[in-house]
């Protein structure tokens, strides 16, 4: 009997010495196993980038806005057409139908005047731009009468652009410095022609348009936005950039302010499913640890708390290039795990291979 108790003794001891062996623990550090670059859609400004490297960003997220090029109308007018939809090449549409849209100008009429028809003085021979004139036409002996200012002077033509009043295409007018067309003040006389479209257009991708054909616009109002080089697909939602996954900022290439080209990295980011455990594997513990094994794992930063958490992991890969440290011969090890909010890169565990 007491050489069975003896037996059992050593038995029981032999299972537990063969329980410690089979687990190895390590030692190691939180690290990401991918890097993400989030790099610029289409050219433009940084606006509002507010983000550091640590800050941790969900899928969806506002990186920043792109500032765009704004295009106004530069004179009053109505919209006759418009050639240009977001996403088109704001080149390609101007080689195709020389602008990305065209304006009809408020004022339609148009003299070009000469003073051979002046009163034959000094006074009246002399003209100046900016001078507000009164029209009065020829043909119907001043049943259409119109205001108008000098545009532009050479020589001894100048040219008249109505601004109220009645007039029609390609009758003779005669222009006056009174509004009772005044034989003496009479300072010359032209053709009416019609105002050319104003045509307007810009440089790099549209990404939106403001106005439609029929519309009536105003000097200074906006017409479009465009941003610099192509936009993939000829699509783009707006000009924010979002974060294509969730992860934690690595880097920030780019700054509020400054101007970034279409491909340019704004930022890099360590999606937080990619978060891996590395642990150094000594050539001699190669045999108790391989690829696939199931580990489990604690953060040395919660080895106080009462119900300290243990996660579980895998081996997801061993390498086979070595480093020697100190003469030792070691062999880094990656093991995978769902990360939840606790685990922050650079974190030390304790990982054991069971």
């Amino acid at each position: 009997m007491k050489k069975l108790a003896t037996f059992l003794s050593l038995l029981l001891a032999l299972c537990l010495c063969t329980s410690a062996l089979a687990e190895v623990t390590f030692e190691g550090v939180v690290v990401s196993g991918e890097t993400v670059s989030v790099t610029a859609p289409f050219g433009g400004t940084v606006e509002n980038l507010r983000i550091r490297p640590g800050s941790v960003l969900s899928q969806g997220d506002e990186i920043t806005t792109l500032q765009t090029t704004k295009v106004y109308a530069p004179s009053d007018g109505q919209v006759i057409s418009v050639f240009a939809a977001p996403g088109d090449s704001l080149e390609d549409i101007t080689a195709r139908y020389g602008a990305a849209l065209y304006l009809t100008p408020e004022n339609l009429y148009t003299i070009e005047a000469d003073i051979q028809y002046a009163y034959s003085s000094t006074e009246t021979k002399y003209v100046m731009s900016g001078e507000t004139v009164y029209i009065s036409c020829e043909d119907d002996k001043g049943k259409h009468t119109a205001e108008g200012t000098i545009t532009a002077v050479t020589g001894t033509t100048f040219t008249v652009l109505s601004t109220s009043g009645e007039l029609k295409l390609n009758e003779d007018v005669r222009i006056y410095r009174d509004s009772v067309h005044s034989a003496k003040q009479k300072i010359g006389g032209g053709t009416v022609a019609r105002v050319a479209d104003v045509s307007v257009t810009g440089t790099g991708s549209l990404l939106y348009m403001h106005v439609q054909p029929g519309d009536t616009v105003t000097r200074g109002q906006l017409l479009f936005e465009t941003v610099g080089g192509t936009l993939d697909g000829l699509y783009a939602t707006d000009n924010r950039v979002l974060a294509p996954v969730g992860g934690i900022v690595a880097n920030v290439n780019a700054q509020t302010g400054a101007p970034v080209n279409k491909g340019d990295c704004l930022l890099t980011l360590y999606p937080r499913d990619s978060l891996q455990i590395q642990i150094s594997i000594s050539e001699y513990d190669l045999a108790s640890i391989q690829e696939g094994d199931a580990v489990t794992f604690t953060l040395s930063y919660q080895a106080d708390l009462p119900d300290m958490p243990v996660y579980t992991g895998v081996v997801d890969s061993i390498s086979y290039l070595s480093s020697a440290e100190s003469g030792e011969v070691s062999y880094a090890a990656y093991i995978s795990f769902t990360p939840d909010d606790a685990i922050r890169l650079g974190m030390n565990a304790s990982v054991t291979v069971e």
